[in-house]
Order: structure tokens, then C-alpha cells, then sequence
């Protein structure tokens, strides 16, 4: 083979340079599962390249999965790819409380983690887009509006995971959140029932939030913690306080049957 046949060869396609272009967006969060792509006039222009190597990449990652069209509707980042804790796994862990406990120490584990890296790596565009979710959250909060709430919490956490600039710990984190979004609000509807609990839990926040906007790592990690032991310890307690009134309950009616 002759050097100039050899290096014919090296030469990759426009296809496949746009289609490793959309892969890596798609991986660093750019493009999330279920989103829908810009127009195709609109992504030819931003990597400059022709429509139809575009569309060439395009067909590509649809016959892997990763992408999916719909007809008449535009191009979307395949829902799949968020859900890799998948069914039947996902049903399971959600229906059985007595996993509820190894879910919250998971989450401890990660989100500790994204916090401490999130001190260290966030941008400035980071740190807007988590201000921004924060004064949002800080709003639903005072008004007590729980579902915004609830929804706000879950996207200041995932907020944090970007920032932190590891895609394998923000895929691992998406995938949990998206299996666990029913038992985070669920859990927050329990604990919202102490009166005190609804502002200790936004304190909590704001001290993962300065933490974070400070730099400081230690700190950062320091506060993810002690958020969620806080949760895992006073859901514990709630369990165990409407175990003690069941079996009250149950001991009284034995007693009257007599």
C-alpha cells in the first residue's frame, strides 16, 4: 500500500465527523433524552456542512437507537437513553419501601460527589442556569406550591450534576432521578407534613447552593450529605412512628374484641 492510498484512507467522512459531533452533545447533556433536534437548515449551518451529510449522520444514529423520527414531527433524542435502570428493575425498586433506604444512601453517594465537583468545575454558565433554578425554587418554596416544588428540587439537583462535568456520574444521576421522581416527590409531601421541615429542607439547599457558587468543594460535598441524611433519617423516623401508631391501633382493637 502506498503512503498516498494510506492516507485516502485515514480520511473519515463528513457523515461520520457530524455524527461523532451529535454523539458527544448528546453525552455531555447538550441534548437530553426526548428532546427534539434543531432544524435541519439550523444544524447544517452551526456544524457547516451540507444537508445531506447531515441527513446521512442523522439516519445513522437513527438505525443505532439514539435518535428517532417522527414522521411530520422532527428528529428526537431517543427516550431510552435516560433509563438505564430500566423495567422491570425501575418497578420494583419503586413499589417496595423497603428499598427506599439504599436508594437515598445511592443518591448520598453520587450527589455528594456531583456537589464536590460541581465547586471545583462549574462555569460561569453553570453557575447562571443554577442561580436561576435556585431564586425559582426559593419563590415555590415561600409560596408552598408543592408540585413546582417538588419539580424544581429534582432539577436543581440534576443542575449541579452538569456542572460537575462528568458525564458518566450525570448519565448515572439522570437514570436514577428518572426511576426515582415518584418516590422524591412522595418523600417530600412526607416530610412537608412537619410544618419545620419545608424550611430546613430550603436552608439545606441554599447551603449547597453557596457552597457551590464559592468554590468551595469540601463544603459542597459537606452540604449534599447532610441534605440527604437529613431526609433518610426523618423519613426513618416517620416509618417508624406510624409503625408504633399501627401497632397502638392494633393492640386497642384486640383489646375491645375481648
Amino acid at each position: 500500500m502506498t503512503i498516498h492510498s494510506l492516507s485516502r484512507v485515514k480520511q473519515p467522512k463528513i457523515s461520520d465527523i457530524i455524527m461523532k459531533e451529535l454523539e458527544s452533545m448528546i453525552v455531555e447533556g447538550s441534548f437530553t433524552a426526548g428532546q427534539k433536534l434543531p432544524p435541519e437548515r439550523e444544524l447544517a449551518a452551526r456544524f457547516e456542512v451540507s444537508r445531506p451529510s447531515l441527513r446521512e449522520a442523522i439516519q445513522k444514529l437513527i438505525a443505532r437507537g439514539v435518535l428517532t423520527s417522527r414522521h411530520g414531527g422532527g428528529t428526537y433524542v431517543s427516550e431510552q437513553l435516560g433509563t438505564s435502570f430500566a423495567d422491570p428493575l425501575q418497578d420494583l425498586l419503586s413499589s417496595h419501601d423497603e428499598f427506599l433506604y439504599d436508594q437515598l444512601e445511592f443518591r448520598d453517594a453520587l450527589e455528594s460527589l456531583a456537589a464536590y465537583y460541581a465547586a471545583l468545575r462549574s462555569t460561569e454558565t453553570d453557575k447562571a442556569k443554577l442561580t436561576q433554578c435556585f431564586n425559582q425554587l426559593v419563590d415555590a418554596n415561600k409560596n408552598q406550591i408543592f408540585d413546582l416544588e417538588a419539580k424544581l428540587d429534582m432539577e436543581l439537583h440534576m443542575t449541579i450534576a452538569e456542572a460537575a462535568h462528568n458525564v458518566v456520574l450525570l448519565h448515572s444521576l439522570r437514570s436514577l432521578h428518572a426511576m426515582l421522581a415518584k418516590s422524591i416527590s412522595s418523600n417530600l409531601q412526607n416530610l412537608f407534613e412537619k410544618k419545620s421541615a419545608r424550611h430546613q429542607i430550603m436552608e439545606q439547599h441554599r447551603t449547597l447552593y453557596q457552597a457551590i457558587m464559592e468554590g468551595n468543594a469540601d463544603a459542597a460535598r459537606a452540604a449534599a450529605h447532610s441534605h440527604l441524611v437529613f431526609v433518610e433519617e426523618n423519613l426513618l423516623n416517620m416509618r417508624q412512628e406510624e409503625t408504633r401508631i399501627q401497632r397502638s391501633l392494633r393492640r386497642n382493637e384486640h383489646q375491645n374484641s375481648l
